[in-house]
């Protein structure tokens, strides 16, 4: 009986070392974005829906591409192509981002940034699942997040650095400091790099291959009631369209379309599978999406709450921290500067936390088992996100930082490795895409009601975004003891993968 065999310390990390500039790209996005918004005159009610391009686009990209990359085979194997065009795509992205001379343009390359990551994102996961066997799964997506660590340090902090070597933080005429350009520059540099380290250096299983091995599963197409399907598909249309109608009527935030006409879209998706007798490439993402497998529809929840609170950290903590904890909301004032380079410090703080939990969660694994590591690593990032209410001295904020880290680094690694057991082989890139929906929509939902909850319920104050997203910290963890451990393969014997 064929089983997949292990592979060499030094192979899993090279096969994982892109996902360092992939998220070298992310990390300049998630810590600098906000700021260039506010520069180039957002109003901060306007931020969650000028983020809304990042998850919207993951909603789009990712399924797409898992779902072709399945079906992929080139001279640079099966995920590597798709890896190599994102990072080129990515790098010329982050090198306009800076120099964008209005709002409109800074949000138009946010969407193709995000998108361009999306395209390498995608595979980087199923590439693991394709590569190793279970019990070196979580050792995958671990030292995944030790490089996702490593990258976000140093670009979370680059303008902080650069200004201590010396480079201008002053916004001057254009209003984007050159620590800022710089840093996104460089930027550019790393995503190309890292990835094309991991492209030359890593090799892939053809799919003869890939069927070779017993813990391929067969990849059926997905059985759906069209029945249920098309019922499905009226009630979430109706609930759309009557949410849309009040969201109208009522006057609240516009944010608020995008939940309700989210929630028509999926309607008329289900519609479309009810009644569609052709095989498309939307039918076929849509039925595996209907009949996805019991332990995805339990992640999903873990997913949702996790991922609510880490949308609500990217886009608050800069206004809530320079608010806070330096007296400032004048972006052009240098209080307020100090303190969005200080958020720049934090972020770097907690993906470099986040880089030695990645050292330890195989141990806390091997000891407590996939879900209970995981829910006390979120419990300790919900803790992290709750005192930044009682903590007055922003550098005691570095302390939250390490409860955050935690979190980070197992909401980027154990949801993978109890899913990917689970999925067949020959799907394993749609699956990791369908997956990333339950990433994309507590995305969007935190875009559309985080600003009207701020204004009902916390007089505006964007601290208080960050104490919802530790409380969604702490659900998450209880959702995931509704998830099952999956069944471990016996050792298998080192070997080289394929070309």
């Amino acid at each position: 009986m064929n089983r997949k065999p292990a592979l060499s310390f030094w192979q899993i990390w090279n096969m994982c070392f892109g996902f360092l500039g992939i998220q070298f790209g992310l990390a300049l996005q998630n810590a600098n974005v906000s700021r260039i918004f506010q520069t180039l005159g957002a109003d901060m009610s306007d931020i969650p829906i000028l983020w809304v391009a990042a998850p919207l686009t993951g909603l789009i990209v990712q399924p797409i591409i898992g779902h072709y990359s399945d079906r992929t085979w080139t001279k640079l194997g099966r995920r590597r192509p798709y890896f190599l065009v994102g990072a080129v795509l990515t790098t010329l992205a982050l090198l306009c981002m800076p120099n964008a001379p209005m709002l409109w343009v800074a949000a138009g390359l946010l969407w193709i940034m995000d998108a361009s990551i999306n395209i390498s994102m995608e595979p980087f996961r199923a590439f693991v699942g394709d590569q190793l066997p279970t019990r070196q799964r979580p050792l995958g997506y671990a030292m995944q997040s030790f490089f996702i660590g490593i990258g976000s340090v140093v670009a979370s902090m680059l303008p902080w650095l650069l200004t201590r070597m010396g480079v201008s933080n002053d916004p001057g005429a254009s209003g984007i400091p050159d620590t800022v350009k710089y840093a996104f520059y460089i930027g550019g540099a790393v995503v190309l790099g890292a990835v094309s380290w991991t492209v030359i250096s890593s090799r892939e299983y053809p799919p003869d291959a890939l069927r070779a091995f017993d813990i391929e599963r067969p990849a059926d197409a997905a059985q759906v009631d069209k029945g249920s399907a098309h019922r499905n598909g009226l009630l979430w249309l109706g609930a759309g369209m009557a949410c849309t109608a009040l969201v109208a009527w009522l006057h609240l935030e516009r944010e608020l379309y995008l939940l309700t006409g989210g929630v028509a879209v999926y309607g008329v998706a289900l519609l479309w599978l009810s009644r569609s007798s052709r095989t498309s490439m939307f039918t076929q993402v849509m039925g595996d999406m209907y009949a996805m497998p019991d332990t995805m529809r339990r992640l999903a929840w873990v997913q949702f709450f996790s991922w609510f609170a880490l949308f609500a950290m990217w886009i608050y903590t800069t206004a809530g921290v320079t608010q806070v904890h330096f007296g400032s909301s004048d972006t052009h004032s240098a209080a307020y500067n100090e303190g969005a380079n200080w958020v720049g410090v934090l972020f770097a703080a907690y993906n470099g936390f986040a880089a030695l939990a990645a050292i330890v969660i195989p141990w806390m694994v091997r000891r407590w088992g996939l879900r209970i590591s995981h829910l006390i690593n979120v419990w300790l990032g919900g803790a992290g996100l709750l005192s930044f209410l009682l903590i007055r001295d922003p550098h005691w904020l570095m302390l939250s930082m390490v409860g955050v880290g935690f979190a980070w680094a197992s909401i980027l690694s154990l949801p993978y490795a109890l899913l990917s057991d689970h999925l067949p082989a020959q799907k394993m890139g749609v699956y990791m895409g369908i997956f990333n929906f339950f990433i994309v929509i507590p995305q969007l939902m935190a875009a559309s009601v985080l600003g009207l909850l701020l204004r009902m319920f916390f007089h505006g104050q964007p601290i208080y975004a960050l104490a919802l997203g530790g409380a969604s910290l702490f659900i998450a963890g209880l959702c995931v003891l509704r998830v099952r451990e999956p069944v471990v393969d016996a050792a298998p014997a080192t070997a080289t993968t394929g070309s």
